[in-house]
């Protein structure tokens, strides 16, 4: 699937600084960048539901952090 990704200036400049490390072209390291950033997201859900079933109270301290921040 094509996509065009719109960037500005200083993201465009953080891209080739991360495909220059990677030694790849920028379209692998933002291809990279997006697996390596969804396995986070999809880890870290994993480990808060262990978390919840597990840990007694989370849920309820989760809910009270929430409240305090509204």
């Amino acid at each position: 699937m094509a996509m065009t990704l719109r960037l500005t200036p200083d993201q465009d400049h953080a891209l080739t600084l991360l495909a220059s490390a990677q030694g790849t072209s920028k379209h692998e390291a933002a291809i990279r960048a997006i697996v390596s950033a969804a396995a986070r997201t999809l880890a870290d859900g994993a480990v808060q539901d262990t978390a919840r079933r597990l840990l007694p109270g989370r849920a309820e301290l989760e809910a009270e952090i929430r409240r305090a921040r509204s």
